[in-house]
């Protein structure tokens, strides 16, 4: 039997779409990249010689033969680029934030329904060798019951970004840009909270939007997790640091997956998603007798195909996708409370 081939286009060509799209889709069998947006620069056919590029959205979203779309613009366009797509008959993947509030997010779900289309969020980072690696100690049990959790996302970026209109539109500033990957993250280990309360800051000169924030999760047999991004971090701290009644899990954060494609690395690399041996996580443990053991757990490799894998499997054999409805309200819910 022949296997299907979802034919695909891109709604921009940027840094997203050249790195976390394209690459993927290209090497996926069941993908087709068929079509770009590429407003004014036509780059996209130097490295897809049989590629469209359309001038607009309305462009791409006219061809009859493309089946999904990837919303990757300016967080404020989301909600009306993915119902557009929906109406076009198009299964969507849209890419954080899923939009700017949980009405958009229950208008989106609500349409795909009734549309029969999928939509679906790319939260790339629950593919990442970090991610996998904390979920891997936490099942485990080698922790014990939880007690505490610190998830950071850090940056240093004093200047002020010059798309000054994205970053002060709706869906601007740091908790909107890199919260969305913490808030998933700890949907994702532990379900939705309990409890939550949210501080955001601005501390760069002249800032018009937060360039930190703060989530205070607190979740059932007294776990509480603390989540922190901050555009104000010169030197980072360990990304996940985890305490039970066992012991304690630390973990760097690992860019591995974007900084070997800004390098032009392939996914199909034997190499690719694979983190440095220094970069392995630390588990400290006590046994009953209260000897301390310390050990290193390295991480797997990983890569984003398996995401497009996972939006492949929805679409065409119905397979629920991991990152659910509910996941993404109870996201935007604490981004938008």
């Amino acid at each position: 039997m022949t296997k299907k081939v979802i034919q695909t286009g891109i709604l921009s060509f940027g840094m997203s779409g050249t790195l976390f799209h394209a690459p993927f889709l290209r090497e996926h069998p069941g993908f087709q990249l068929r079509a770009v947006v590429e407003r004014s620069k036509k780059r996209a056919q130097e490295h897809y010689p049989n590629i469209k590029s359309y001038d607009s959205v309305d462009d791409l979203l006219s061809d009859r033969e493309i089946e999904l779309v990837v919303v990757n613009t300016p967080n404020q366009t989301h909600f009306d680029l993915a119902l557009k797509a929906l109406r076009a008959n198009k299964h969507v993947l849209v890419e954080k934030p899923f939009c700017v509030t949980s009405l958009e997010a229950q208008q989106l779900f609500a349409e795909a329904k009734r549309v029969g289309r999928n939509i679906m969020a790319y939260q790339n980072r629950r593919y990442d060798s970090d991610y996998l690696s904390v979920k891997s100690v936490v099942e485990s049990g080698k922790l014990g019951s939880l007690v505490e959790v610190h998830m950071r996302y850090d940056r240093y970026r004093l200047k002020i970004s010059d798309k000054v209109a994205n970053e002060t539109a709706p869906g601007g500033g740091v908790l909107y840009g890199l919260g969305p990957h913490l808030l998933d993250s700890a949907i994702s280990l532990f379900g939705c909270p309990l409890e939550w309360t949210k501080h955001t800051a601005e501390f760069r000169p002249n800032t018009k939007v937060d360039d930190y924030a703060h989530v205070h999760l607190v979740y059932p047999k007294g776990l509480q997790v603390f989540l922190t991004t901050s555009l104000m971090v010169a030197e980072p701290l360990p990304a996940f640091v985890l305490n039970g009644t066992k012991g304690s899990y630390i973990k760097e954060r690992t860019n591995i997956q974007e900084e070997q494609l800004m390098e032009g690395v392939s996914p199909a690399d034997p190499l690719f998603g694979i983190e440095e041996a220094n970069m392995a996580g630390k588990l400290i443990t006590f046994s009953e007798d209260g000897e301390k053991k310390v050990s290193e757990i390295k991480s797997v490799k990983s890569s984003y195909i398996n995401l497009f894998e996972d939006v492949y499997k929805t679409i065409v054999n119905g397979v629920p996708y991991p990152i659910t409805e509910e996941d993404i309200l109870q996201q935007m819910e604490i981004l938008e409370g």
